[in-house]
């Protein structure tokens, strides 16, 4: 028997709160960091994902409690077998240049996202998608696919017009990625890159009434004292993804601001250390765990992030079913960390120094004070560090996804399952030039890909765990990446905003539901 989902459209408010929203405003939302792209198909994270579900509109969406809720599918069938999912479109949803949307648009968008976006293992088993009608569109698998309705969501698979970006122009030089044309409940009106990207109402959205705003602006800062300072003055309205304790802290204390740690469950973002595994020293896991045995996690996350954060060990977070807690935890010892770059054949110069490396880190406050630690840090074994700062995100994005690193800070998220956030990281095939968030440490284990693969395939979270378990004992102990702890997202927002989104996505998703009081 089929595993029948039918759910008629999403009633978006309840009729006690209709009287109270208002339609119209501008919201503005600070960031740090300026996209490389504005198509979510084929770019991940934060600074890409805010503005892309705005514009695009996915299969579904999903709320608190991780259950899928329907968006331009309105209804969607999973076969007993796990072999195939069914879903059934919305029959008046239309592109922001009045085409409508159809079953070739959901061709279009899966094999956009399977060849080009960072997390390949996503979209991997999928076959083919057929399409009976011009509303229904049959994704068939080449086995279970577990986390398959998880990645139909949020900015993981925007629905793409097929007459625009599979039009036979290759995707990465398509005009329209940075000119998008969606879905979404906003429409694209003006990208300046490094400083606003400005979005407005797109009156065909095919949920009646929505969304309530005019507009949205989201601005770039390059300092985040201005960003703050534009919060506190109220000429922000929302900063999300908000890491920084004192940054919290200092916004949760003023009247007009309310500071939420909500809508961030299903991100998963751990902070850590990227080695170039290619690298001329750091090619020796010995070196590598040196360095692991260097890093004081304890005091990053105490001290650093002032208690705000918590530990992270490995790959997969803590909360997940999946995570390992046998994992070794790499704890400061200098000692084992020294005997070890000796045993590498580093020993320490006359002046006490082994050899020089350089630190990039990834834009941002967190990212450069985890650098000014380590190069403060890693002289205590005989490493000396020179940092290296990238003007924004897609110069830094450029280097690291090109190689051109020895270490570099990161943050990169679980994506909810480890197949969509996790395997991408560590996978051989999915070492991708040019690919930011792919496996930009060139780490290649024919085992681990083994494990990966019999991971994606398996039935049971039995036999899921087990496989994990073994994945993250082998990764501990070659150390591609040294995990450091979980990043503490918060949302900053305006007392006036209402209708903050609190789903597992956060603010990487649909903001049709906002609107401004008072207005």
């Amino acid at each position: 028997m089929r595993l029948k989902v039918l759910v008629y459209m999403l009633i978006i408010t309840s009729l006690g709160l209709a009287s109270a929203q208002t339609r119209g405003g501008t919201l503005v939302i600070g960031t740090i960091g300026t996209p490389n792209t504005l198509n979510p198909a084929i770019q991940s994270g934060t600074v890409t994902g805010v503005p892309g579900t705005q514009l695009f509109a996915t299969p579904l969406r999903f709320d608190e409690n991780w259950q899928p809720h329907p968006y331009l599918a309105e209804s969607w069938d999973v076969a007993e077998d796990g072999l195939s999912v069914t879903l059934h479109l919305v029959k008046n949803a239309i592109f922001h240049d009045g085409e409508p949307i159809t079953s070739e648009d959901v061709v279009c968008s899966v094999n956009t996202v399977k060849e080009n976006h960072p997390f390949k293992t996503m979209f991997g088993p999928v076959v083919e998608v057929e399409t009976p009608d011009e509303h229904t569109a049959v994704i068939r698998l080449e086995h279970p696919h577990r986390a398959i309705l998880l990645a139909m969501s949020s900015a993981l698979l925007p629905i793409i017009p097929s007459h625009i970006y599979c039009d036979g122009t290759p995707i990465r030089e398509n005009p329209a990625n940075n000119a998008p044309i969606g879905s979404g409940p906003f429409k694209f009106v003006e990208f300046t890159p490094g400083e606003s990207i400005t979005l407005e109402r797109f009156d065909g959205y095919f949920i009646e009434n929505e969304p309530y705003l005019d507009k949205i602006i989201i601005k770039t800062y390059r300092d985040t004292n201005a960003l703050i300072l534009s919060m506190q003055r109220g000429e922000v309205d929302m900063i999300p993804f908000m890491a920084n304790p004192r940054d919290i802290d200092r916004l949760a204390k003023e009247r007009n601001i309310e500071v939420t740690n909500k809508g961030y469950e299903g991100i998963g973002p751990i902070q850590w250390l990227a080695f170039n595994t290619q690298h001329e020293y750091l090619s020796d896991k010995r070196v590598r765990q040196a360095i692991a045995y260097a890093v004081d996690r304890d005091f990053i996350v105490n001290a650093l992030q002032a208690g705000f954060s918590q530990p992270a060990y490995g790959p997969i977070v803590p909360s997940s079913p999946y995570f390992n807690d046998a994992i070794p935890h790499y704890d400061v010892d200098l000692e084992k960390a020294n005997a070890l770059l000796d045993e590498a054949g580093y020993p320490k110069g006359a002046d006490g120094t082994r050899f020089t490396i350089s630190v990039d880190f990834l834009p941002g406050p967190d990212g450069q004070l985890l650098a000014d630690y380590l190069k403060s840090q890693l002289p205590e074994i005989g490493i000396e560090v020179e940092i290296r700062a990238s003007a924004d995100f897609p110069t830094w994005a450029n280097r690291i996804s090109n190689y051109d690193f020895a270490l570099t800070t990161d943050v990169v998220f679980n994506w909810g399952d480890p197949v969509i956030g996790v395997h991408r990281t560590f996978l051989s095939n999915n070492i991708k030039p040019g690919v930011i968030w792919s496996n930009t440490q060139q780490y290649s284990n024919e085992r681990v890909d083994e494990i990966l693969a019999q991971a994606a395939v398996a039935n049971s979270d039995e036999e899921r765990k087990a496989l994990y378990d073994e994945f993250q004992m082998i990764v501990a102990d070659e150390l591609p990446i040294y995990w450091i702890n979980l990043l503490p997202y918060h949302t900053a927002y305006n007392v006036r905003v209402q209708n903050v989104p609190v789903n597992i996505w956060g603010t990487m998703s649909p903001m049709d539901e906002i609107y401004i009081e008072g207005n």
